[in-house]
């Protein structure tokens, strides 16, 4: 194997964080008092040098503000009973920052609603935002490369690239798996941004 290629390999320079949230969530309005809160951090790490997914990871965190309702679960899986075993969310964002380099390493989600929400409850709980800022909106890259007249889904995005859905949607750790599966999409067609 080519030496250059082994090192581009090996250069941790070329690692992308990719992440997705789900948070609590209600059929309809919020009851009283309570607030979305994320229950679930799927993290899939993705080597772009050597166009490879590298690594899968889940942080379960326990709301605070909030409880999981039975429309959550639905469209989750996750319970209660299950989310009360996670971690504090500030302990969370440690995780990601001491544990995956959050704050040095460029990162990625499906839209902007993962960067929204981490930046709403840092915000309310006066926890330290875990991520630097280089961020890539993926869906809004694949949209461009792709010349599609308006962003689709995830799941929409997989079915156009000719990419299984893996895992269960609405999972944080899976759909953080399927994204990075498009980020190395867009990758090989040479339309990912350089850090």
């Amino acid at each position: 194997m080519d030496e250059s290629l082994t090192l581009q390999r090996m250069d941790p320079r070329t690692r992308l964080n990719v992440i997705d949230v789900e948070a609590t969530c209600w059929e309809a309005q919020p009851p009283p008092g309570m607030v979305g809160e994320i229950i679930e951090i799927g993290l899939t790490v993705v080597d772009l040098g050597a166009r490879e997914r590298i690594a899968k990871h889940r942080i379960l965190v326990r709301p605070r503000r909030s409880r999981v309702s039975g429309f959550c679960t639905e469209l989750t899986g996750l319970t209660q009973e299950e989310v009360d075993t996670g971690v504090e969310f500030a302990e969370a964002c440690r995780i990601l920052a001491d544990e995956h380099r959050a704050d040095s390493r460029p990162w990625a989600s499906w839209g902007d609603y993962d960067r929204r929400q981490f930046e709403r409850q840092c915000r309310a709980t006066g926890t330290r935002y875990p991520f630097g800022s280089r961020h890539t909106n993926v869906k809004r890259v694949f949209t461009d490369i792709r010349d599609l007249p308006r962003r689709p889904g995830m799941a929409a995005a997989l079915d156009i690239a000719g990419l299984p859905l893996e895992g269960r949607h609405h999972s944080g750790a899976d759909d953080a798996w399927n994204i990075a599966a498009l980020v190395l999409d867009v990758a090989a067609r040479g339309g990912w941004p350089q850090s």
